[in-house]
């Protein structure tokens, strides 16, 4: 499968960028690039990505894939992955960060939006489904968006979309990597139209096999780790290393350790990376 995944890498496929009007918001320009343009480093860490893409088939996996290997390609503070459902324009979303961040909150202001995320799927498609690039700090008529005003907020001012489409050319799923200013250019764009096919069916594979939903029951994972070793986990994910965490539960870093290593065992995960998003795909950790 890496050799297929390298013809697809080798490519020479026209990559667009288009610009976004600060005014108008509308298209006014395109930038041009192509595999040409990547180093072997870039063209070795697609191919490992679009690889370990192929090995996601849980929400845990996924979060672990995009905020980890795929962060090292195209670096962002947010991706948004929506999924559209039957009814046109109606999307399954959800978001993944590594920092802290209330992502069903994100996730909601995406799905309600009515000014930053229509105009980027119209943009999408009337520039023949190329990805889209959006500025959405201080942009007329987008400031009004409260999903834009987030995305300032935990300065993610520039927004790279792209996604598929069925038969018909109706979005299939649409993929959002919210990015800091001056962190976009013509490779992230060949890039991440080369990801997104990945991206969909890793993403479209994790909503299948996603266990039915029942909130009067509570589910075994619950009990699966301690109180203590729950908490210890939530300072994991605020990025918080042994010793603070011993200092901020009064507990020795040695103790701190021992609960990871415990952590990692009873969900047979490999790092503190996957134990988060095992967690919080258990629903055990909430932001």
């Amino acid at each position: 499968m890496q050799a297929d995944a390298a013809e697809l890498a080798g490519q020479s496929w026209p990559c667009t960028l288009p610009l976004v009007s600060r005014s108008s918001a509308t298209v006014n320009g395109v930038i041009s690039g192509n595999a040409s343009q990547l180093d072997p480093l870039e063209l070795e860490s697609l191919v490992l990505n679009m690889d370990a893409s192929l090995r996601v088939h849980a929400r845990h996996q996924f979060f672990t894939w995009t905020q980890g290997l795929l962060q090292n390609l195209l670096k962002h503070e947010l991706l948004v992955c929506a999924l559209r459902n039957a009814e046109p324009m109606s999307f399954h979303v959800d978001s993944f960060a590594t920092s802290p961040l209330d992502l069903a909150s994100i996730s909601e202001l995406f799905r309600q939006d009515t000014s930053v995320v229509p105009h980027l799927i119209k943009t999408w498609e009337s520039n023949y489904f190329q990805p889209v690039v959006c500025e959405v700090e201080n942009v007329g008529p987008l400031e009004r968006s409260a999903f834009a005003r987030e995305l300032n907020r935990i300065g993610a001012s520039v927004v790279l979309a792209h996604g598929t489409y069925d038969m018909f050319g109706r979005p299939a799923s649409f993929f959002t990597f919210a990015c800091q200013s001056g962190t976009l250019g013509p490779k992230q764009v060949c890039l991440v139209e080369r990801v997104v096919p990945f991206l969909h069916l890793a993403w479209v594979r994790t909503q299948i096999n996603r266990p039915a939903e029942n909130p009067g029951v509570n589910p075994p994972q619950a009990n699966l780790l301690t109180s203590r070793e729950r908490e210890i986990l939530h300072w994991i994910h605020l990025g918080k290393s042994n010793i603070e965490i011993g200092v901020i539960l009064k507990i020795s870093p040695l103790t701190v350790k021992n609960h990871v290593q415990k952590i990692l065992r009873k969900l047979n995960v490999q790092n503190r990376t996957q134990a988060v998003g095992k967690a919080m795909a258990l629903r055990i950790l909430s932001i």
